[in-house]
């Protein structure tokens, strides 16, 4: 990971990164509309001989003048290349066109935070979602993850799923090791892990914990895959401090649950789970740490997922910096019996037990 010691541009390099920086607004609608009017595919399609602007408009029915101004600024991205007549695809377009990261990232972007984003100053000096009234009017996005309009509904699942779902076999052979019964899903969102879970296991009994209407969407996935027996729904708010919580897990689990809230709202949750569970049971978090990846471009993905959570998901949370979180972790009365980092896409597992026992 880059750690950002040394200033990687001289001065005129830095402005060259400055205009890119002005103008990123527009290449990124470039890019979308390059992919979603089918020219980056066409291009793709036509491998490393390339096509003109006349054959491209006629295979994609977008007209010359578009095909032309689009791709002409994609050249200045270097999303494609120009081998007179023809433009070619270069490897950052085939990203785009391809590469499965980059669609959801790209589609969370445009779809949710986009009209937002021009929020962001707001929600830094308030402390407040302030971009969320672009899609709603809730105190946060996960009252109205149900409710959102339908694209951008579909592209925050399709974001929130691609990071946590190529974790599942890693983690539960971790998990299961020692054969828990019964597990508490805490933010179970619409039922993923838990259907991970009981499927993995023939007497695992799942517990998701959550907003009701996050409960109400899990549990209706629970029973059409026939798994209501096993499967149970316990609505709640966290941050509810009066609010109780069930007892009796061998394990307690949270899922890109975390970073949803702010320090003192983490030191909270995790003080009140340390004093429903039992002394022998164990609480697993899984958590993407900025600092603890391997690619700067993940580390670019989390620090700008990050101000998502300020502008549209609560103004208050984040995707953290690893030593910052674990002494959070320490505070509410834990240790750290494991640590395991680069766990599917840069996920960092945390297996702890009550300190003191």
């Amino acid at each position: 990971m880059n750690n950002f010691l040394t200033d990687p541009y001289n001065a005129l390099q830095a402005k060259t990164e400055a205009q890119k920086l002005a103008f990123a607004p527009i290449t990124f609608h470039t890019a979308r509309t390059l992919r979603d009017l089918g020219i980056l595919q066409v291009l793709s399609n036509a491998k490393q001989t390339g096509l003109n602007a006349q054959q491209i408009s006629e295979k994609t029915n977008v007209s010359e003048y578009g095909v032309k101004v689009l791709l002409d600024m994609a050249l200045s991205a270097h999303i494609v290349l120009w081998q007179h007549p023809n433009y070619v695809l270069a490897n950052l377009g085939h990203s785009l066109v391809h590469d499965s990261m980059t669609r959801a990232n790209l589609d969370f972007t445009a779809d949710v935070c986009y009209a937002a984003m021009m929020h962001l100053t707001e929600a830094i000096e308030k402390g407040t979602p302030a971009g969320l009234k672009e899609l709603g009017d809730w105190p946060t996005i996960y009252e109205g993850l149900s409710l959102l309009p339908e694209k951008a509904k579909q592209s925050w699942f399709e974001f929130d799923h691609f990071y946590s779902d190529r974790s599942f076999p890693i983690l539960l052979e971790k998990v299961f090791k020692d054969k828990p019964k019964r597990i508490f899903d805490i933010g179970g969102n619409t039922g993923k892990w838990s259907l991970q879970c009981v499927n993995h296991d023939a007497d695992v009994e799942m517990t998701i914990i959550d907003l009701p209407q996050q409960v109400e969407m899990a549990m209706e996935n629970a029973q059409e895959q026939g798994f209501s027996e096993r499967i149970k729904g316990y609505p709640a708010n966290i941050l509810d401090k009066t609010a109780e919580l069930p007892t009796g897990a061998d394990v307690w689990w949270m899922s890109q649950f975390l970073d949803c809230f702010s320090p003192m709202e983490i030191l909270s949750i995790l003080q009140r789970i340390r004093n429903a569970m039992s002394d022998n049971a164990k609480v697993y978090i899984l958590e993407l740490f900025w600092d603890a990846q391997k690619y700067e471009a993940a580390t670019l993905s989390l620090n700008a997922t990050s101000l998502y959570f300020t502008c549209l998901a609560n103004g208050n949370s984040r995707f953290y910096r690893g030593e910052d979180f674990l002494e959070i972790v320490e505070n509410a009365g834990f240790t750290v019996e494991k640590r395991t980092d680069d766990i599917g896409l840069g996920h960092t597992l945390l297996e702890l037990k009550k300190l003191n026992q």
